[in-house]
């Protein structure tokens, strides 16, 4: 695997994790919107992801015989099935008026932090990556010193 490819691999791995992050805090956000543009609660969203080929405009007789290397990308963001929490609150705008329960969101705000900690611990491993093969380039530059 050349050095570029790595690159690709590590950039879109970070693309795809701060999508992630930024869903996850959306989610974390409308934990308590009980009305949408859709006019129900909020929908809890999850991000789907896919592994994505990674080209190199390197090419080299190597490269034939190389296995092909795959990144990651958002294949879709979908929105959760769950049922919605039901609070009794007779007295909110959005209540039933027959029973007195208002819907909230399907969000639970422990699970989109642990979420979002399994997120960011990716993305920092991307980084890490992303650091380490700079490094091998800037040591492969020296070498004819």
């Amino acid at each position: 695997m050349d050095l570029m490819k790595s690159l690709k691999v590590s950039a879109s791995a970070l693309s795809a994790h701060r999508t992630k992050v930024n869903v996850i805090s959306e989610n974390i956000a409308n934990s308590e919107t009980t009305r949408t543009e859709n006019g129900g609660p909020y929908r809890r969203k999850m991000v789907v992801f896919k592994s994505k080929d990674v080209e190199s405009n390197f090419k080299t007789a190597f490269d034939q015989a190389a296995r092909k290397y795959s990144g990651v990308e958002v294949d879709e963001i979908v929105e959760s099935q769950e049922n919605f929490h039901l609070i009794y609150n007779p007295a909110h705008p959005d209540a039933d008026p027959d029973t007195g329960y208002v819907k909230m969101p399907n969000v639970d705000t422990l699970s989109e932090m642990a979420d979002m900690l399994v997120a960011k611990r990716s993305y920092d491993a991307s980084v890490t990556v992303l650091q380490n093969t700079k490094s091998m380039i800037r040591r492969a530059l020296t070498i004819g010193e």
